[in-house]
């Protein structure tokens, strides 16, 4: 059943590997796409009343994935059990430098007190995806189980409960947390990659879907018979406020905005390095254990770029940099949210989807019991597809991907999806660790 997971990188080598030509490819395409879809008449007009363009932005890079033509981040697991990047940095680079680019100037303009009055429901949709995640992990081994027994089994080092425990950690908080659980349970360093298989396969389906329902949110919020009054006063403050700043942007407001951008990636990634190696520090003196790996998330770097940046974004909120919104401060942050976008469609080959189908079954069935559970409590508590959209890829897809979804909506609520992301961060180790004992218990019944 586990057979060839434990190396991932493909036989077939793509047509373009140099970075330099496959961002090329991707801002091409990501011009087409924004060509297209401000036709006014005609096919695309009517595909992209359809289809969002932030779905595309994503669909086609991976479109290219999978047909062979462009490089993708393929992650291997080298002979010492460890991952080795593969043979792209654009997401690796997107990630670390525009989207911290992206948040400090999509926060420029933020209401805080706006985002505060959303009320409860982000949180009640978050926390509901958390337990979606929780109990979803356990119910998809039990049904699994029943037809496919050995889908389930394994022993020792090598129990698919012991890999699923990484999945739990990666969906309901991040990396740090999915590095974490594979230290507390010991999962096969060398099955790894088949989890990591399941990861970019399903969590990105689940993303796509996400994508997908962004251009349908009135109708879904119909059905819902969503309140969506306090965002849509949010959004239409921070456009009134947008409209009152707007200016025709001159050649020194663009280096203003470069250097704040930038300035901040500079300062966060300075200032991550210095506090997750001072926390790592105090991690280490914990005794190992369960109790240390729950704390595992403060000595990541990741975590600590996205929190400065964050923190940094709405520090200038509350000062005269917020009126570079009128020189396109927003805009540009979208510039960069779609280039990393599109770099994560690169990681999705469609291909996988064929390959170890019995714990991509699994992982399916997984996401559609987190899925059903948030469509299920949205329509009880008549939350909008907002919250719904953000909570679950606050923990499905964390700080890389939250942002993206809520900054899909407008602008000003990026915000939002960092902030359920970060608290994502924190709960991740522990939720997983209770899903997980689930999934021991389901697996043995």
């Amino acid at each position: 059943m586990q057979e060839n997971t434990s190396e991932i990188v493909r036989d077939t080598t793509p047509f373009f590997t140099d970075d330099t030509i496959v961002f090329g490819i991707l801002m091409v395409l990501i011009g087409f796409i924004f060509y297209t879809s401000n036709k006014k008449t005609g096919f695309w007009n009517k595909f992209y009343a359809i289809v969002p363009s932030l779905f595309m932005a994503y669909f086609l890079p991976a479109l290219l994935t999978t047909a062979g033509i462009i490089s993708p981040e393929w992650i291997s697991i080298a002979e010492t059990g460890e991952p080795v990047a593969g043979t792209s940095d654009l997401y690796f680079m997107s990630s670390r430098y525009l989207l911290p680019a992206a948040l400090v100037l999509m926060t420029l303009s933020i209401d805080l007190k706006g985002v505060f009055n959303l009320g409860p429901k982000a949180l009640i949709m978050f926390i509901t995806g958390t337990f979606g995640i929780i109990i979803g992990g356990p119910i998809a081994v039990l049904l699994i189980g029943t037809f496919f027994p050995e889908a389930v089994g394994g022993a020792g080092a090598d129990a698919v409960w012991r890999g699923l425990s990484t999945l739990a950690g990666s969906w309901i908080g991040g990396g740090a947390n999915q590095t974490a659980m594979l230290e507390i349970y010991g999962y096969n360093p060398r099955l790894y990659g088949g989890m990591v298989f399941v990861d970019i396969v399903v969590a990105n389906i689940w993303m796509a879907v996400i994508l997908f329902g962004i251009g349908k949110t009135d109708k879904i919020d119909k059905w819902l018979k969503a309140d969506t009054s306090a965002i849509e006063s949010l959004k239409e403050k921070v456009s009134t406020y947008a409209k009152k700043v707007d200016r025709n942007p001159t050649l020194t407001d663009l280096m203003i905005l470069s250097a704040i951008a930038f300035g901040t990636v500079s300062f966060a990634h300075f200032g991550a390095e210095y506090i997750s190696a001072f926390f790592s520090s105090i991690v280490a003196e914990i005794p190992k254990g369960i109790t240390r790996n729950i704390f595992t998330f403060l000595d990541s770097s990741f975590f600590w770029m996205i929190t400065i940046t964050t923190i940094i974004g709405v520090a200038l909120s509350f000062t005269k940099a917020k009126s570079y919104e009128g020189a396109g401060a927003s805009k540009f942050g979208s510039v960069f949210i779609y280039i990393l976008v599109a770099t994560i469609g690169m990681k999705m080959d469609l291909t996988l989807i064929f390959e170890n189908k019995m714990l991509i079954l699994i992982g399916l069935v997984w996401m559609a019991i987190h899925a059903g559970l948030m469509i299920l409590v949205a329509k009880m508590i008549r939350a909008p597809y907002f919250f719904l959209a953000v909570g679950s890829q606050a923990n499905v897809g964390g700080a890389a991907s939250a942002p993206i979804v809520a900054s899909a909506f407008h602008p000003s609520l990026a915000t939002v999806g960092v902030l359920l992301a970060v608290f994502g961060y924190a709960i991740g180790t522990v939720g997983a660790i209770l899903c997980t004992v689930l999934m021991q218990l389901a697996s043995v019944s």
